[in-house]
């Protein structure tokens, strides 16, 4: 068989593709079975310590989010570049209303990534508060949470704390991002929030909202 993550050949018996380190388990749909690196026995979920042998899986669960993100981090550059091509032809006809829709609703709209990293370039920031604030109310609209904090309380908390209210929700929505790929059926890992939690510690805020809108997208898509 082959590795649907990379495309090489596999053994019968295997449990870890050669090449790229992909669990078979996941070519099989299994995606929530996953194997201890240091004994190899399957477990499910996000325990923190094997069942079998009791090693750490903290570090092994964080590596495979990593990668995940990884992955995701180079799906939204690729569709920055699509949709920053549409986004000029569409200026050219004079049709950018469809960029800004509203937020929350039964349903959660797409949001163009590139067009709204243009504006907060463009703008030195103040379109990334527009930005955060209705991704707050799509997520929560996505994730099934739609009486959750909403996207003005998350700005104002974040203001009168001085960001560090900010870093709490970011956390936070790592949850919501599992719940979305849950619903969607992709394999989630669990640690979103942490990543999620890192990149704001290190004033990448921008790329955690590129990120997340990203999840959303796909949630808007369906």
């Amino acid at each position: 068989m082959k590795c649907s993550k990379c495309g090489a050949v596999i053994e019968d018996g295997a449990k870890f593709c050669p090449v790229c380190g992909e669990p078979v388990a996941e070519n099989h749909g299994e995606s929530s079975v996953r194997y201890c690196s240091k004994c190899g026995k399957p477990y499910e979920g996000n325990p923190s310590y094997c069942p079998s042998c009791g090693a750490s899986l903290f570090a092994q669960n964080v590596g495979q989010t990593a990668q995940q993100f990884g992955q995701d981090l180079g799906d939204s550059a690729r569709q920055f570049g699509k949709q920053a091509q549409q986004f000029g032809q569409d200026i050219q006809n004079g049709n950018i209303g469809q960029y800004f829709p509203p937020s929350g609703g039964p349903s959660v709209p797409f949001r163009n990534i590139a067009l709204y990293i243009i504006l907060t370039i463009v703008t030195c920031g103040l379109f990334s508060i527009y930005w955060q604030i209705c991704l707050v109310n799509d997520l929560n609209s996505a994730s099934d949470q739609p009486n959750d904090t909403n996207g003005i309380t998350v700005f104002l908390l974040g203001l009168i704390t001085c960001g560090i209210y900010d870093y709490y929700w970011m956390y936070k929505a790592g949850d919501k991002v599992s719940r979305i790929k849950q619903k969607l059926g992709e394999t989630d890992s669990g640690n979103y929030g942490i990543l999620y939690l890192i990149l704001q510690l290190l004033a990448l805020g921008l790329i955690n909202l590129c990120l997340i809108q990203n999840e959303i997208n796909k949630a808007a898509n369906r």
